[in-house]
């Protein structure tokens, strides 16, 4: 068995999976825990928490972390998302010891000291301005917002300036005891690793963690279609359309990452070569899929300027009506899954990739997905199946349209989704 699961009596999972001929070992400590498991009064809290695990522990510096990987070539990193914090890092196989050390520790035993809070605090207010400059980056997240509102999916990962600046170590310290339990606590190391060698390094560590108390079940948000405009001075206006998707163990899914593709999710994309090709209406321009444990989103993503708004919106919608009146082609349909198996299989030679998909598929199925399974799932997509999947999904009622930049609030956002 190249992939092996192991749970640790306190309920954390250990899963490995060896890949022959590499040199080297990702590893990383995933929590199913996300923004979207934050109360109203700790927003940002996970994405801090990924900020300060690096800042020191009883025993390393800031500084110690970071010259401990470094001095073996080794590469370390973290991420929040709305459902996950994971940090994990990429050795050789010959330095999996000092990773796991390294992980487990900070993980363990990072101090949150008071000091340390207030200078990563200007930090983080520093990345929400940056976002807050990208306006590609900005627009989906106040598409989302209305989106999924008064859900916590609809918040930024990194909270707002005003909850970060709120947040003290008591807070910090509160919320991991509250969220960070055993049972949503894993481990993932796909390369050169042997499981039963990799399982005793890692459960003398994890083994003392024993927090008892159940992380409470998560709600599925509802829905609201908008027509929202956000006037900004910019040289191009923002578009984010989109409507519900499918969620990450959706039987339909496969189905749904079909019609993406073909949608805008490829240079030889309806919308790419019609937006952009034919007609030059934009740079970007690309459909996208973000699938959660119980929800989804599919949408579209333009930049234009402010006098091609009304053509482009035009033009999206006309594709989509396309798409659910007649069925996408079979060169269409045949392309898109050759594309779909190949993004999946080229991902798949990477180790990080590989320890990515273990986590996920774990946290989702609680199993190992094989490759071949996810092969056999888009192959048998029909293109009736996606255009009844489409038809069930994008309907005017349902479907949200923000625009940023220098536009007017009457006028632009009516012409799309009337």
């Amino acid at each position: 068995m190249l992939v092996r699961k192991t749970i640790l009596p306190n309920g954390i999972r250990v899963v490995t999976e060896k890949m022959p001929g590499f040199h080297s070992v990702s590893t990383g400590i995933w929590v199913n825990v996300g923004s979207r498991d934050e109360e109203s009064h700790e927003r940002g809290v996970t994405h801090f928490v990924e900020h300060m695990l690096f800042k020191g522990t009883a025993t390393r510096s800031a500084l110690d972390i970071a010259k401990a990987l470094d001095a073996v070539g080794g590469f370390a990193n973290a991420f929040t998302s709305k459902e996950n914090l994971c940090i994990h890092a990429k050795v050789m196989d010959t330095h999996l010891n000092l990773v796991v050390d390294v992980l487990t520790d900070i993980f363990l035993n990072s101090l949150f000291a008071d000091e340390e809070i207030e200078r990563e605090r200007q930090v983080v207010v520093q990345e929400i301005n940056m976002i807050e400059d990208s306006p590609e980056d900005l627009v989906h997240i106040l598409f989302q917002q209305d989106f999924w509102k008064d859900h916590p999916l609809g918040v930024p990962i990194y909270g707002t300036e005003e909850s970060v600046r709120a947040l003290t170590r008591s807070k910090i310290l509160d919320f991991l005891g509250r969220r960070f339990a055993p049972e949503v606590v894993l481990v993932a190391a796909a390369g050169n690793v042997d499981h039963d060698a990799f399982v005793d390094l890692v459960a003398p560590h994890l083994e003392t963690l024993n927090h008892n108390r159940r992380p409470p079940k998560r709600s599925a948000p509802q829905v609201v279609s908008h027509r929202t405009v956000v006037p900004k001075d910019l040289e191009q206006v923002h578009i984010c359309l989109g409507f519900p998707a499918c969620s990450q163990s959706d039987p339909r899914r496969f189905a749904c990452h079909v019609l993406n593709v073909v949608l805008g999710n490829s240079m030889s994309s309806r919308l790419f070569q019609e937006v952009r090709e034919n007609r030059g209406l934009a740079y970007a321009i690309y459909s996208f899929v973000n699938s959660h444990e119980d929800t989804g989103l599919m949408g579209v993503y333009a930049a234009v300027a402010p006098e091609d708004v009304d053509e482009t919106l035009a033009v999206i919608t006309a594709e989509m009506d396309a798409v659910r009146r007649d069925a996408i082609t079979d060169a269409e349909l045949a392309a898109a899954k050759d594309y779909l198996k190949g993004s999946m299989y080229l991902n798949a030679e990477s180790t990080d990739s590989r320890m990515n998909r273990l986590a996920k598929n774990e946290f989702v199925f609680g199993r190992h997905v094989p490759l071949e399974e996810v092969e056999a799932a888009i192959d048998r997509v029909t293109a009736d199946e996606v255009q009844a999947w489409f038809d069930e999904q994008y309907r005017p009622e349902n479907t949200a349209l923000t625009l940023l930049g220098p536009v007017s609030k009457n006028g632009a956002a009516d012409v799309a989704l009337a």
